[in-house]
């Protein structure tokens, strides 16, 4: 058993964060857009209703490039490997840091958003994946977890530094889309957001050329002296050689030909669906309309722009203490447990919220329930749903099932992004967030019927157990 061997915990530690730090530019890029947008909207003509949709289409390319990333890595992620991977992801993190800073009309900064967006595509299916092949079953979900902590310190450096450029040049809270346009931040403010993102994305790229290549993957390859080299690193000789005996079980010779088609087999597709229902539900539990429009949600609590800055930190804030409340239980009461968690508070903390925002309550009632949506969110929902994708599928058909997930958790945030100020306009905030209570309440029933344990057990005994 694993746990009887000594492992390396810095070694895993830091070749996971390196990893990881694919995460931490995700939720930089994902959540920057959010502050940038008071500003560079009126920059580019997209303020107004007549502009309604070429604003939300501003906001969400990025996330199409999500998905033709998640797409691309399911193609070759299983051929060229993981490391590579994450060298082209931050290749990409990198070039669209730049080019949205410097972008002078929308359509060049819609295709460096989408360009980041192939980054965040990329990084969002191998990350994780590759942190979970390299961690013993002991500990895996705790490593694999530290992938949600960089994704919530991006989110919140993202916030940090919106607000810092920000009160470089504060703006009056009652600004015109015209006073803003003239200001600092709508001619160069927003600019300096986005390009911040250059930094950690060249040190991403740097490392990734550090850190090995997956044992699991260097296994199928056959070149299993080089994994137990890594995996010897990892555990000790004995450990190596435990690992790359059972693993090799897993990767007989009448598995060498995968194919896509493959993945159609009665017992494989099963546990697709349910991967795909997972990484789904993440998006369509509805936190991330807060994130995305949280300026909105505070404005319709009666919050003024400076307000709405300084609540945004507050999301962050708390997105990042609840994260490490997840790292350090996941390992011990389960996966299943906490999806279950999420799924059901969230169902109730939208039940209230949608009821004070139907009575029309204000002020710092909203914001102690919007902050305990995302506590809820960050120690369940956020975390487990990457430890689960990374684990429930077999070694042969990892990287090909994964991003079929993470394909399918791209298209739904898209619709997300594109449907909430329609359907926010159609219902109002309580009729919205009760619709996405209800979504919450279908998912805790299918997770308590359908979701495995898979705390404490290897890879290889996963997919035994459930293919």
């Amino acid at each position: 058993m694993q746990t009887n061997h000594s492992f390396n915990g810095k070694y895993i530690f830091c070749i996971s964060l390196v990893a990881a730090m694919g995460g931490l530019l995700f939720g930089y890029d994902w959540v920057v857009i959010g502050g940038a947008r008071a500003f560079y909207e009126p920059y580019f003509g997209l303020t107004g209703e007549a502009n309604a949709w070429m604003a939300g289409w501003a906001a969400g390319s990025a996330l199409l490039g999500c998905l033709a990333g998640a797409i691309l890595s399911g193609a070759i992620t299983d051929r060229i490997g993981r490391k590579r991977i994450l060298i082209l992801a931050a290749v990409m993190f990198t070039a669209s840091a730049i080019w949205t800073a410097l972008a002078g009309s929308l359509t060049g900064f819609v295709i460096a958003r989408i360009l980041g967006g192939i980054g965040i595509g990329l990084a969002s299916n191998v990350s994780p994946m590759y942190i979970a092949e390299v961690s013993p079953s002991s500990m895996r979900g705790k490593f694999v977890s530290i992938n949600q902590l960089t994704i919530v310190i991006g989110v919140l450096a993202a916030q940090l530094v919106n607000l810092g450029i920000y009160n470089y040049a504060p703006i009056d809270t009652d600004a015109t889309a015209e006073l803003i346009l003239d200001s600092w931040n709508g001619q160069q403010g927003w600019r300096w957001m986005f390009a911040a993102e250059a930094l950690p994305a060249a040190a991403f790229l740097v490392l990734a050329f550090f850190i090995p290549e997956s044992p699991r993957w260097l296994i199928k390859q056959k070149r299993g002296a080089e994994a137990a080299s890594i995996l010897e690193k990892i555990g000790g000789k004995a450990y190596s050689d435990f690992e790359v005996d059972d693993i090799g079980k897993t990767l007989s010779k009448d598995t060498e030909g995968f194919r896509f088609s493959d993945l159609l087999q009665k017992k494989l597709f099963g546990v697709v669906l349910l991967g795909v229902f997972i990484a789904m539900f993440q998006q369509w539990c509805g936190i991330n309309t807060i994130f995305y429009y949280a300026s909105e949600v505070f404005a319709s609590a009666g919050y003024d722009l400076s307000d709405q800055m300084t609540n945004i930190v507050w999301t962050g804030g708390v997105n990042l203490v609840f994260t490490f409340v997840a790292i350090s239980v996941v390992d011990k009461l389960g996966r299943r447990p906490l999806m279950l968690i999420g799924a059901g508070g969230l169902a109730v903390i939208y039940a209230i919220m949608g009821a004070l925002y139907l009575f029309e309550v204000q002020g710092v009632f909203v914001l102690v329930i919007v902050l305990a949506a995302i506590a809820c969110y960050a120690m369940t929902l956020a975390p487990i749903t990457w430890v689960l994708l990374s684990e429930i599928f077999p070694n042969r058909v990892r990287g090909a099932a994964m991003a079929i997930c993470v394909s399918s958790l791209w298209i739904a945030n898209f619709l997300l992004v594109q449907t909430f100020p329609p359907i926010n306009a159609a219902l109002g905030a309580s009729g919205t967030f009760w619709l996405y209570g209800i979504i919450c309440a279908v998912g805790f029933f299918v997770f308590a019927l359908k979701v495995p344990e898979t705390k404490g057990k290897s890879l290889e005994d996963i997919e035994r157990e459930l293919t």
